[in-house]
């Protein structure tokens, strides 16, 4: 592969001048590290992470060599908050796979996303609480159990003295991914507020409908609307941008009587949207899911030039497939792990591990790199120059 996807992602991760005795970061449920690498763009240090997966620990830490004695790894509930290092910022990427349309649904309470109250109990109990906090989950967080799960989320963050705001970001502004995605930033050094008007006027680049009906069904709950300017217009990257390069006769393109099962599988509308891509003088990259319609299975193909959501590589029909079409042929393969990494704004020195499915699990369980970044720069960073923070940053120095 050319330069072109680390040419183009670093023109959107400006970088900035590092403070890391002040922008001082602790990240909960860290994973392979890219809240961590995105904050980093923008200026701040990570002084703490935890995770109970080893196989994430090892990847985070072969990309940020120095972090073993960094990163807890162990159970969020088992953490001592005595031994966590004071931060400005604690950052919960908690799983979201009882909110997820992808997951069961069981909601806060369910096996896995309950793990967010261990992240709560950390912030109860330390001495010196971060001033900051920032929450990410899937868009189903809003309406999980008809929006209960939301809003208990907030209460929780309310109670322990943060007020906050919220965000909604798909990556697909910044990679050619759709991954839409909520995001919760508390501040405890502001006055509280009810009032939502600074919300209702926010560009529409960073809300939703389901967003919009949470907050305002949620009026009493202790928010603060922050400053945000609109996201950036959609990222110039396609996924030819991020396609990995390989020979035609790479055992990873799959034989003709693969693609010809998977086409058979097609509806009549998407089967001639692809013959029509066929013919095309050039290739066209697209990809395509398996899904379960009407008892059956199908094969669907995306009709624009960005992946659907990244998933782990648990169950049969969560790998995305992507299609080249073009010159009079298809060929059809499954993405790879350095396209997972691509598509989540990873530059491509973060190493890979020997298997694939460490890698597409840590990949596609984790946050987009660049988005993270844009809330560090535009969100962030300009939160600590208020006249309510900025008194405090002294005491984190």
């Amino acid at each position: 592969m050319t330069s072109s996807f680390n040419t183009q992602l670093m023109l959107r991760l400006d970088e900035v001048t590092r403070t890391p005795n002040q922008k001082t970061c602790t990240e909960y449920f860290a994973g392979i590290g890219l809240v961590r690498l995105g904050l980093e763009r923008a200026g701040w240090e990570t002084v703490f992470a935890n995770d109970w997966s080893p196989e994430k620990l090892e990847m985070y830490s072969a990309y940020f060599k120095e972090s073993k004695h960094q990163y807890a790894l162990k159970d969020v509930f088992e953490l001592c908050p005595g031994e966590i290092p004071p931060s400005l910022l604690a950052t919960a990427s908690f799983p979201c796979i009882d909110l997820s349309l992808a997951g069961n649904l069981d909601g806060i309470a369910g096996q896995y996303s309950s793990a967010f109250w261990g992240f709560v109990n950390v912030l109860k109990n330390q001495k010196s609480k971060p001033l900051l906090v920032m929450l990410e989950n899937v868009a189903g967080w809003l309406t999980s159990n008809k929006g209960q799960d939301f809003r208990v989320t907030i209460e929780a963050l309310n109670q322990v003295g943060y007020a906050c705001d919220v965000l909604a970001i798909d990556a697909a502004r910044f990679v050619p991914q759709s991954r839409p995605r909520v995001f919760v930033i508390g501040v405890r050094a502001d006055a509280p507020s009810h009032d939502i008007s600074a919300f209702l006027k926010r560009d529409a680049s960073l809300k939703t409908k389901a967003l919009c009906r949470a907050v305002e069904s949620n009026t009493d709950l202790v928010w603060r609307f922050l400053d945000v300017p609109p996201l950036p217009q959609r990222s110039s990257l396609t996924l030819k941008d991020i396609v990995e390069r390989m020979l035609e006769s790479d055992i990873r393109w799959w034989e003709q009587s693969e693609v010809d099962r998977h086409v058979n599988m097609m509806s009549a509308i998407n089967s001639a949207y692809l013959d029509e891509l066929k013919q095309q003088p050039k290739y066209s990259y697209r990809t395509v899911y398996r899904r379960i319609r009407a008892g059956h299975q199908r094969a669907e193909i995306r009709k624009d030039d960005i992946a659907g959501c990244l998933r782990t590589a648990k169950g049969g029909s969560s790998r995305q497939i992507l299609v080249r079409a073009g010159k009079g042929g298809v060929r059809m393969r499954l993405l790879t792990p350095r396209e997972y990494a691509r598509l989540q704004g990873v530059p491509d020195d973060y190493p890979l591990p020997t298997r694939a499915n460490q890698a597409l699990n840590g990949f596609g369980d984790a946050v987009c790199v660049p988005v993270i970044t844009w809330i560090g720069q535009s969100v962030l960073n300009p939160l600590l120059d208020c006249e309510s923070i900025a008194p405090l940053l002294k005491l984190h120095s």
